[in-house]
């Protein structure tokens, strides 16, 4: 088994900033020379999440506001009691969907459905710049 492992940034502009990350990862996916495995794309930092949506504006606005209503921004989690920072809920948003996915890789890219793309979504409150740590592995 062969692994391959690259990163690349994204600079956000705060809550509910969502990218199409897809051709980064399948360039880092090209460039390690698999063709077939797995592809791991992670987000370093807890108030970052990773997954697949079909990247479309209307969805790029939903996912963010149906998780703003179900765990939505408020002064009375334990961590806004602790910490002040006004981002308790961006914690538990980004642990909600996770900072990470795997996606089969065949013919030395993702497999992915027509209308599915890889995302990242920033549910921190402030700016920040993210690091995305992409792991190939297979052979």
């Amino acid at each position: 088994m062969v692994v391959h492992q690259d990163t690349f940034s994204l600079e956000t502009s705060g809550h509910r900033d969502m990218f199409d990350v897809t051709d980064p990862v399948a360039a880092i996916v090209m460039a390690s020379g698999i063709r077939t495995g797995t592809v791991q794309i992670f987000c370093v930092g807890s108030t970052g999440a990773v997954g697949t949506i079909e990247f479309e504006p209307g969805l790029a606005r939903d996912l963010p506001e149906i998780l703003d209503q179900l765990i939505p921004p408020s002064r009375d989690y334990g961590h806004e009691q602790a910490w002040h920072d006004g981002n308790g809920h961006s914690h538990l948003q980004a642990t909600l969907l996770g900072p990470s996915v795997t996606i089969p890789v065949g013919d030395g890219r993702p497999i992915l459905g027509t209308w599915q793309q890889i995302f990242f979504l920033e549910c921190d409150v402030k700016s920040r710049k993210r690091t995305i740590v992409v792991t190939v592995m297979g052979q």
